[in-house]
């Protein structure tokens, strides 16, 4: 008996030991969360880790930059639930190199989701105005009168409501896989879908009838178009590598972005049932510039949707940018999602110039 217990425990030993070192050289901010320095000539680079409270609650941010003098640039991340602080390191370099990116982990994301989370506050509405109270406390930060805003699929939905309500306090914003018509992308999904689905995910999909308007039947419409290619461009397996190696994120932090990305907007959706939401209805305008990021092949938010609420929304300067991708354009494409911003941002600045007789138009 005794010579088992010993070697149940030197077992034991050997996981521990194993795991001990996978920790320490696959994840580089398992134990001790940080964000790498940037060293700049000018002496006004910013890489900073910071929580502030936004409507009650303490939420993350990491702020980067290698000057701050550069505009600001707030990207309001998917999900809800899906932060992606996480994937900063992997790809935002030479993105700080001509903004101060700010990633925000919103109430029940990755850092700020924590055991003490009270799902009943996450709301559209207070998802709002924590963003509100972010932005004045970023402009109030570096001092600047307006920032560039930047939202992906959920994010999209705090960001055109922001800029739509508040356009004074923006040089433009960013539709990422933009949030048009819930029931209308759920009914080209499973469209979409019928045309290439497997046998088993043709039964799945014979229990969904479209529009996929219940949260259930949502969640098993979106795994079966990120299983054919239309959704995420990165593997689970490939998301998780980028994430476990981010030195801003610890193992806590990875288990609180795996348990907020499960949870998703289901506490948000009254009987399970998701509210109708028509873009081109509730915003037909926008007073400042609009620029939208699409990826050909996504059927979360399809392209198809996008371009045509960019055709019908007015605004003083819009673009459509279509990407040969789905999701996820800042994933599968990233040195052409960021070069697409650093363009967007000199034609942006370039317009808001005091001798430009349109920009004095805008509020």
């Amino acid at each position: 008996m005794r010579w088992l217990l010993k070697f149940f425990g030197i077992v034991f030993a050997i996981i521990l030991i194993s795991g001990t070192l996978f920790l320490l050289l696959f994840t580089r901010g398992s134990f001790f969360p940080y964000t790498e320095a940037i060293e700049s000539a000018e002496g006004r680079s910013v890489a900073e880790m910071t929580s502030v409270v936004l409507g009650g609650m303490e939420q993350h941010l990491l702020m980067r930059g290698h000057d701050t003098e550069n505009p600001v640039l707030l990207w309001l991340h998917g999900g809800p639930g899906a932060a992606q602080m996480p994937f900063a390191h992997a790809f935002d370099r030479e993105l700080e190199k001509h903004f101060v990116v700010v990633h925000w982990d919103q109430r029940g994301a990755g850092k700020s989701n924590t055991g003490d989370f009270d799902e009943a506050s996450l709301t559209l509405e207070q998802q709002l105005a924590d963003a509100l109270e972010l932005v004045h406390w970023l402009q109030e930060r570096f001092g600047q009168e307006r920032i560039f805003l930047l939202g992906h699929s959920w994010g999209t939905r705090i960001g055109i409501e922001l800029a739509a309500q508040h356009p004074e306090l923006f040089y433009a914003y960013a539709g990422v896989s933009q949030v048009i018509d819930h029931a209308r992308s759920t009914e080209i999904a499973y469209a979409w879908l019928l045309r290439r689905a497997t046998l088993e995910e043709r039964w799945i999909l014979g229990e969904i009838e479209p529009p996929a308007m219940s949260h259930h039947d949502y969640r098993r419409l979106a795994k079966i178009v990120e299983h054919r290619g239309g959704g995420t461009d990165l593997s689970i397996t490939g998301l998780a590598r980028i994430a476990l190696r981010a030195p801003e994120y610890g193992m806590r932090d990875n288990l609180q972005l795996l348990a907020g990305m499960n949870r998703g907007g289901k506490p948000m959706h009254a009987k399970g049932i998701i509210a109708d939401y028509n873009l081109a209805e509730s915003i037909p305008e926008l007073r400042l510039p609009v620029w939208f990021l699409n990826g050909r092949n996504d059927y979360n938010t399809p392209a198809e949707l996008v371009r045509e609420f960019y055709e019908s929304v007015e605004a003083p300067l819009k673009r459509f940018v279509l990407f040969p991708q789905a999701h996820t354009p800042f994933f599968a494409s990233p040195d052409l999602f960021t070069s697409t911003l650093i363009e967007m941002k000199a034609e942006v600045l370039n317009f808001h110039h005091p001798e430009n007789p349109a920009a004095s138009a805008l509020p």
